[in-house]
Parts: structure tokens; sequence; C-alpha cells
């Protein structure tokens, strides 16, 4: 009985296991808010944040078989488009928007930004950051589009349509007024790395960006 407890503890425990740039989203949720999850993919992160923060979550994914694999966990997900379906939700509906590793995909990156801002008291946004230092050797050196663990697909097979650096997404930031409430970025051994006063060097050696913005 003892060895079946442990085991349920541990398969339990796994079950909480998220990838390390959605924990520290998470982690800045507080328990018991309302989330909307923009691009949530399978519904890893807005799963967990239901299941430890018993957070109000909803959903919004592009893809059918993401749609199909939230609402098989009981997920309340719908099928939508960022660049298109955020103006049906009315001002302030959420304490927090999340658009992870999908800015970089939508039409519209500012105007997402915006609505993201209107529909939620805060916004959490994370990109993989173009200003990285090996993008930057595969541009100059190879004479190539980067390709790499954090943008594993080719050019022309990619959904990134708008390429973004850190000093770029600041700029967009205080182009909006908007306030940068937390920042970091992740290096490639998924290390965290605080922007503060360094974001030149964040942008060179960041390999995901991290923002919590309000207006």
């Amino acid at each position: 009985m003892n060895e079946i407890t442990s085991n349920s503890s541990t398969n339990a425990a796994h079950s909480d296991r998220i990838r390390v740039d959605l924990q520290l989203i998470a982690d800045m949720i507080e328990p018991g808010t309302r989330v909307l999850d923009i691009g949530c993919g399978d519904g890893e992160l807005l799963g967990y944040l239901t299941r430890t923060k018993k957070v109000d979550g909803r959903g919004l994914e592009l893809s059918n078989e993401g749609v199909r694999n939230c609402v098989a966990q009981g997920l309340p997900v719908m099928q939508g488009d960022a660049d298109r379906d955020l103006r049906d939700y009315p001002d302030g509906a959420f304490d927090y928007a999340i658009l992870s590793q999908t800015l970089q995909a939508t039409q519209r990156p500012k105007e997402v930004l915006s609505e993201l801002l209107r529909i939620g008291t805060k916004a959490i946004v994370s990109f993989p950051n173009f200003g990285h230092w090996r993008a930057r050797f595969d541009l100059m050196f190879r004479g190539r589009m980067p390709q790499n663990p954090n943008l594993p697909i080719m050019w022309y097979e990619t959904p990134n349509i708008h390429f973004c650096t850190v000093l770029d997404f600041v700029a967009l930031c205080k182009e909006m007024d908007l306030t940068i409430e937390r920042s970091m970025v992740l290096n490639e051994s998924g290390s965290k790395l605080s922007l503060g006063s360094q974001t030149r060097f964040s942008n060179f050696l960041g390999n995901q960006a991290l923002f919590m913005l309000s207006k």
C-alpha cells in the first residue's frame, strides 16, 4: 500500500513538470485569478495553472489539434486567431492575458499587445530573441537564416513572420507607453538572467525573453 502511494505521488509530481519558460510564467500568476492563455497549444501551461493555482482559466488556440488536445483534458479552449478574435473579449475580462512564444507569429504584433492590455490587467509575453549571439553568427558567418533548438523550423516553413529582439521589444513598449513590470531572458541552458540595466548584454546572451507588462 505504501509503495502504491509513493508511485502515485511521483506520477502526480511528474505530471506537473512543465517547460522552464512556462514555469516562469506560472510563477508570475497569482492563485485564483482570471487567466486567458492565447496560443495555448496543447494546454500545458493552462492545465498546470488550473491544477496548481486554481485559476479561472480560458484558452485561445489556432490549431485544430491543439484545441482537441485541450478539450480532451477538460480545458475550456476555443479555436481562434490572436490577430482577429481578441476584439471579441470585453475590457478587463481577465487579470492576466498570456501570449507565450506567439507574438512573432502574429500579423500585427503592436495591435495584439494593445488588445492584451485591454482585456487583461497585466500581459505576460514571451518570444524567441533574434538578437541572440547564435542567430547573429548564422547570419554573419554562415549567411543563413537561424536554425537552432529554439528556432528549429526552416525559414520556408516557420510561422514566425516578425523577427524581434529584446531591444526591439523594449523600444516598442516605450513607444506604446507600456510599463515593464518584470523582464528576464533565458540562456541556452535555461538559466534565468534579469535584464535590469544590462539590456544589451541580455540581448546578446538571451535565447528567449519574457516580459510582464501593464499600462
